[in-house]
């Protein structure tokens, strides 16, 4: 039994296309693969770990002795975006996917957003976050109108300047939407700056449905700490935490992280590195990617030095978005699992048929219950 957990989610680095990725227009992407391949991967760390002995990524041969446990999973719910992928790991799976919006969200949906809020909308289309403010920020400034726009994930996200509307108020109109709306995610979208300038702030707020019981809801049942770092507290609407912090980049995400494991807390310590997805993989920027890659390799050491005797460390990630891929979405993907810790055994937990392998393994370690399908808990220690 472990007292502490250390669950990061790196958003997005997924190991190569699934068994179904042709379901989703997928087939072909491999996000670390291509990054190898592309650009070289300077990570030795997570190569040590064991990495290179997941799946063939070039620069990063097989080793006969890592220094932690590796494995991959596969996704069993109907989906490829951060909700799914993260309600699955923590053990719920979805049997039906999120509703999707490709072609814009229907007039019904946005007239009844437009009465509720008292503002127009302008948008209303598949858009990168990025893109869409340059193309309507000018207009939005003008007239107040709230840009509305979707991806293909199951979101509505609503961007507005800062100056043009206050944060606050931006949040009520996307808890309005949430209360309306199916979708997996309501994304607040904040920018400031002016015409050919315009720039997203750390004000991103998300606002998710509820999920069911799950892994953090049991942990935090049996009184032990269920922390959240990043956006995972609300990606799971806040269920289930004792304590969480929001974060403004991968790197105070890891600061923050290593903050929790100086402290005396006892339990799971959730994190989500977003700059992933959300910088490098939607924007299609290889080498931003491969760095931000690489700087989280440089920063594992310091992980590892602030872990107590005990502690377990699980790497995974949620979902793909090879930055060299078709389009600006995420791709159905495996995710790689790298397990550390001083009891740790460094073997290949091997193939796992769902993301909630890490979840059920979890409970194992931290509540001490007896083993379930899927846990390989009894294997790493």
């Amino acid at each position: 039994m472990s007292k502490r957990v250390v669950l990061i989610v790196l958003d997005s680095v997924g190991i190569g296309f699934s068994a179904d990725a042709d379901e989703y227009g997928d087939r072909g992407a491999n996000t670390l693969g291509h990054i190898a391949d592309s650009a070289g991967l300077d990570i030795p760390n997570m190569h040590r770990m064991g990495l290179g002995n997941i799946a063939p990524l070039h620069g990063l041969p097989s080793l006969g002795t890592t220094s932690a446990a590796y494995g991959m999973a596969k996704e069993v719910s109907k989906g490829k975006d951060t909700t799914t992928g993260h309600w699955e790991i923590a053990g719920q799976i979805l049997s039906e996917p999120f509703p999707t919006y490709p072609n814009g969200f229907p007039e019904d949906i946005i007239s009844a957003f437009e009465k509720a809020t008292g503002r127009k909308t302008i948008g209303n289309k598949v858009a990168s976050g990025t893109a869409i403010i340059e193309e309507f920020g000018d207009q939005h400034v003008a007239s107040g109108d709230l840009i509305v726009y979707t991806s293909a994930d199951s979101v509505f996200q609503i961007a507005a300047h800062e100056e043009v509307v206050s944060v606050e108020e931006l949040y009520k109109y996307c808890e309005i939407a949430r209360e309306q709306l199916n979708v997996g995610r309501v994304i607040a979208r904040p920018f400031v700056g002016e015409n050919g300038n315009y720039t997203r702030t750390s004000n991103r707020h998300d606002y998710s449905l509820e999920p069911s019981e799950n892994m953090l809801t049991r942990i935090k049942a049996a009184g032990k700490d269920s922390i959240g770092v990043g956006k995972i507290f609300d990606i799971y609407a806040g269920k289930g935490f004792t304590d969480h912090v929001y974060t403004k980049s991968n790197e105070d995400g890891i600061d923050q992280t290593i903050e929790y494991l100086k402290k005396d807390n006892n339990g799971l310590v959730f994190t989500n590195l977003v700059d992933f997805d959300m910088l490098f993989g939607h924007r299609r920027d290889l080498i931003g990617y491969r760095d931000a890659l690489e700087y989280f390799d440089q920063r594992l050491p310091e992980i590892m030095d602030a872990m107590k005797e005990d502690d377990v460390l699980i790497i995974t990630a949620d979902h793909g978005n090879d930055p060299i891929f078709k389009g600006t979405d995420h791709t159905r993907e495996h995710i790689p699992i790298l397990v550390y810790g001083k009891k740790v055994k460094p073997v290949n937990i091997g193939f796992r048929n769902t993301f909630a392998d890490i979840g059920t393994t979890i409970e194992e370690l931290l509540l001490n219950e007896a083993p379930t399908t899927g846990s390989f808990a009894s294997m790493i220690l």
